[in-house]
């Protein structure tokens, strides 16, 4: 079976086929970077990870595109509250972002461009809106996006121009044409700091939230690509304006498919930092070792919604321990997947009909059973192989079995694994030493070489 995606734009599945036959282009809004990431923006990650990492598998070469927002409202503030510059702020806060994704094994995408670095881009892009009579700037000096004179408004929330409402993160301006209309550059107060300020024809000033994600997908891209990506909370306004700025400057369509991850919620409420409901990655990690809370995430649909509990990772943990324990009584074999197989057959279907997850998942539970019962090598083997196409099982089993959380690893036990390390890097089988760094790290266990030794620190 072809690969089959939800796409919100048409509101159907569709069978996907890449503008270029086996390279796929995707581009995912990511994080406006103030403050750590909480266990919700880790859905949204999580989600475009595994489709990056299936689309990979799949046979396509993939560039992945995952901005980050590193210039608005919130960052100046916060870096006013913290007397430190904006990208002192912004630098320290895509460090800590880095640092708990890779713990999760979220891997980087293609590009990470930085808002700031595509100002020029952005004034390009508001010069040939104004052209086209499609954005004007006001007597404050901002400069917006007429929204009534864009006929496709409102076509991917399914909403008519008059249904909806000014998609601006803050309060509707007097000088707007129409309530509905966005900013595309806002112009400078006086009391905002210098580093938040560029220069242009408009005057002093900083790109609107919108525009960003229309000009780095544009550049890093090209004008029309596969597929766009992020949180449902971005479908409007977020999404709906970069279509319409986009595809009224192009005048083309921005995305062939539109994919939005549900939400993470707590007592049936959306986890969200405005709402104070939220946990960060980090606080989730002080409890649970990091693949516990990846199989949390990946084993509902990355459209449903995600209920936060610790039962549920409680749950999580149990259930991989069964999947380990099968890898633990019989030593995978080192095997390419054949797709052939009749477990890998049922994956590949599960994943191709629309990253179904939870059904790919349950194949694993399946050939874990069978593992048990056959004591084949081969399909340890491909029990692993498969879980890497989720960016599971890949800890050494008797490691993960050993801890019931991270902090359960004792000192004797850490410095045995310190010690096989060591042994294993003289011996120059450098692919174990770092299986054993990467499984010690999976328990919140971050070793430190040095010229005299290596040491030891928990997180």
């Amino acid at each position: 079976m072809s690969l089959r995606i939800y796409n919100t734009l048409s509101r159907d599945i569709e069978t996907f086929k890449a503008i270029d036959s086996n390279h796929v282009r995707m581009y995912v809004c990511g994080m406006t970077i103030y403050d750590l990431c909480h266990i919700g923006h880790a859905r949204m990650m999580m989600a475009f990870d595994v489709i990056q990492r299936w689309l990979k598998a799949s046979g396509y070469q993939v560039t992945y595109v995952r901005n980050i927002t590193d210039i608005d409202d919130k960052i100046i503030k916060r870096a006013l509250d913290r007397n430190i510059t904006i990208r002192a702020l912004t630098d320290e806060m895509i460090a800590a972002m880095h640092e708990d994704i890779g713990a999760l094994h979220i891997e980087l995408p293609t590009h990470e461009p930085r808002a700031t670095e595509y100002v020029p881009q952005m004034l390009d892009l508001i010069a040939k809106l104004e052209h086209k009579g499609l954005a004007y700037q006001a007597p404050s000096g901002d400069v917006n996006f007429s929204v009534r004179q864009f006929p496709g408004y409102g076509k991917l929330s399914g909403k008519s121009v008059d249904e909806l409402r000014a998609g601006e993160r803050v309060a509707v301006q007097d000088d707007k044409a129409d309530p509905l209309d966005f900013v595309l550059w806002k112009a400078a107060k006086p009391s905002e700091p210098e580093d938040a300020k560029w220069t242009s024809n408009y005057g002093s000033g900083r790109p609107g939230w919108h525009i960003e994600c229309s000009a780095m997908s544009c550049a890093l891209l090209g004008e029309t690509f596969d597929i766009h990506g992020g949180g449902a909370d971005l479908q409007f306004p977020h999404h709906e304006n970069e279509i319409a700025q986009s595809e009224g400057a192009n005048g083309k369509p921005l995305a062939n498919v539109w994919i939005h991850n549900g939400f993470v919620r707590v007592d049936n409420e959306k986890m969200s930092k405005s709402l104070g409901n939220f946990f960060t990655i980090r606080e989730v990690l002080a409890k649970y070792d990091p693949e516990t809370v990846r199989y949390f995430i990946v084993r509902v649909h990355y459209r449903t919604a995600l209920n936060y509990s610790d039962a549920h990772l409680n749950d999580a943990r149990a259930a991989l321990k069964r999947l380990y324990t099968a890898l633990d009584l019989v030593k995978p074999d080192n095997v390419t997947i054949d797709w052939l197989n009749p477990f890998a057959a049922r994956f590949k279907a599960a994943m191709d009909d629309d990253f179904g997850t939870p059904e790919a998942i349950a194949v694993l539970f399946d050939l874990a059973a069978q593992v048990n019962v056959s004591k084949s090598t081969q399909l340890a083997g491909l029990l692993k192989a498969l879980g890497a196409c989720l960016g599971l099982l890949q800890n050494t089993p008797s490691l993960f079995l050993q801890a019931g959380a991270k902090t359960a690893l004792d000192e004797a036990t850490i410095q045995a694994n310190i010690q096989a390390r060591t042994a294993a890097k003289q011996a120059k089988n450098f692919a174990l030493a770092d299986e054993i760094r990467q499984a010690l790290l999976a328990q919140g266990i971050v070793l430190k070489d040095s010229p005299t030794g290596t040491t030891w620190e928990s997180v």
